[in-house]
């Protein structure tokens, strides 16, 4: 009968009918169309000075080259691999990740935690940027069609972590109140500020304190103990001052939303597509904004807002920053028409292909019905009134303006009809008390049908129709293929990062998988003919 060998850590001690294997070159087993020899290739191309920048020049020179381990991270990503120990246990047994490696010592999961949060963080946008530079050189990239589309993707936080700005602000509202009332009635101050900071209040403290100090009185606690009175005062300022700091600390972190996450203050709390706990609970998450064009990821923002109408410009700005030039056409959905935006588009000479909000809609017997009488009204321009369906004029009134969240003000005019009594459509034109009122913003109606226009021409259609592949297409494939579903790191920059590395992993691949398919050059998916 066998019996076990000799229990240590060093279990090759154990192998003693095993050959003696000589050193081999993993190249071998590495199949000669593998994704990762495409990697090795394309990303020695990039410039990493940048990134040897962020590694301080005194002391010892890192375990695993930068660019070496920054290869290993984009393949760990490619692969659905995310985990720092994870891609740590790779680089020890997957013979593709020794490849890249090139002979160096496979990295810890705290040398690749460190690297990923402190030194990619500052330079990974940038080494993006050239590795669409380098599909641009290759044919791949126009800078033509762009493809915009947002989703929300959860933070790495504690769902039930939420701090509400209202309860914030209701609750500071009873505190100023309460602390104001205490400083009249038990301390005699006359002249109180409207606004107590925590400043002032600490102020009041160590005042207190210092008083006490001067007078010889010590502080008790304990049960049997009993306090003196102004012991008893700085502890009310104390908890006054403690619980004002609370309340200015939250609103600074807030920054224009109406919530954010203890775990992760980055974090705002938004509805998911993906609620598994089918409840419409919000979570704490980010609003990921993602460019594409020829089925390649050319730029990624995060987004705290929960909308996507006010992320397109800053978006834009971004990109027009990173690579020196405008796309000529942009293509997105109804979720980003306002009238700032097809103003912006239009300053920056890019054409329009958004859809408007109504557009579907518009084409339903219903809107037929309810816009029966705003259709019918024809409007003069020379005397600026439109005349409705019964021919009463509806005159000009009055402009008013409304001014947007960015400060973007537009123009409305206001129109009004003299009177609707005894009109033969009252009650199905208009239903209330006074007279007939429209608003009309000429600037967004005219961009509207100009890209109206736009998206249902001939290459509109075909713009619209590669847009729910190619932009729609990267969240599907990365959610559903690659299992990105929540970040694993905390803070915008690194979730940015994170992000970041996600999308030069798809364009690898994507590049890749459309050498393998010989699709090469395609920048749109042609329509199918119908018969």
């Amino acid at each position: 009968m066998k019996t076990i060998q000799q229990l240590q850590s060093d279990y090759s001690r154990n192998g003693r009918y095993i050959q003696l294997a000589l050193p081999i070159n993993t190249e071998y087993f590495i199949p000669v169309d593998d994704s990762v020899r495409l990697i090795d290739q394309v990303l020695e191309g990039i410039d990493y000075r940048e990134l040897y920048l962020t590694y301080s020049s005194e002391g010892r020179n890192p375990a695993v080259s930068p660019k070496n381990l920054f290869k290993v991270m984009v393949y760990a990503y490619s692969q659905h691999i995310y985990s720092s120990r994870d891609i740590e246990k790779a680089c020890r047994l997957n013979l593709a990740f020794m490849y890249l490696l090139h002979g160096e010592k496979a990295p810890d999961h705290n040398t690749i935690a460190r690297f990923r949060k402190e030194h990619l963080s500052p330079c990974i946008e940038g080494l993006l940027t050239q590795l669409v530079r380098l599909l641009a050189d290759a044919g791949e990239i126009r800078f033509e069609n762009l493809f915009i589309d947002g989703t929300k993707i959860e933070a790495n936080a504690n769902k039930y972590s939420f701090v509400w700005r209202g309860a914030v602000e209701k609750s500071e509202v009873k505190l100023q109140e309460k602390a104001t009332k205490y400083l009249k009635e038990e301390l005699g101050i006359e002249h109180i500020p409207d606004y107590l900071t925590s400043e002032y209040l600490s102020k009041l403290w160590s005042d207190l304190i210092l008083m006490a100090d001067t007078q010889g009185i010590e502080f008790v606690h304990g049960i049997g103990n009993r306090k003196t009175e102004i012991q008893r005062q700085a502890e009310a300022i104390e908890d006054f001052k403690d619980r004002q700091k609370k309340y200015e600390d939250a609103k600074s972190t807030f920054k224009g939303r109406n919530s954010f996450s203890k775990t992760d203050k980055d974090a705002t709390f938004m509805h998911m597509k993906e609620d598994y706990m089918r409840n419409g609970q919000l979570k704490p998450g980010y609003n990921v904004q993602v460019a594409v064009e020829s089925e390649y990821i050319v730029g990624v923002d995060i987004s705290a807002e929960r909308s996507d109408v006010l992320t397109l410009i800053p978006f834009l700005d971004r990109l027009n920053s990173n690579y020196g030039r405008n796309f000529e056409n942009l293509i997105a959905d109804a979720g980003y028409e306002s009238d700032e935006n097809y103003d912006y588009l239009k300053r920056k000479h890019i054409t329009s292909y958004i859809k408007p909000s109504n557009y579907e809609y518009s084409k339903t017997k219903k809107f037929q019905r309810e816009m029966e009488f705003r259709l019918a009204m024809e409007y003069d321009k020379k005397k600026d009134t439109y005349t409705c369906k019964a021919g009463r004029k509806l005159t000009y009134s009055h402009m008013r303006t409304k001014k947007g969240s960015t400060g973007y003000v537009s123009k409305i005019k206001v129109y009004k009809c003299k009177t609707c009594k005894r009109c033969p459509y009252y009650g199905k034109c208009y239903k209330g008390i006074y007279t007939k009122t429209i608003q009309v913003c000429e600037t967004f109606d005219q961009f509207r049908e100009e890209s109206r226009k736009n998206i249902v021409s001939e290459k509109g259609i075909q713009l619209r129709v590669n847009r729910s592949i190619q932009a729609e297409g990267v969240f599907g494939i990365t959610k559903q293929d690659y299992e990105f579903k929540r970040f694993l790191m905390r803070g915008r920059e690194n979730v940015r990062t994170e992000y970041l590395l996600l999308a030069m992993a798809f364009d690898l691949n994507k590049l890749h998988f459309r050498i393998q398919g010989n699709r090469l050059g395609q920048a749109l998916f042609p329509l199918q003919e119908t018969a």
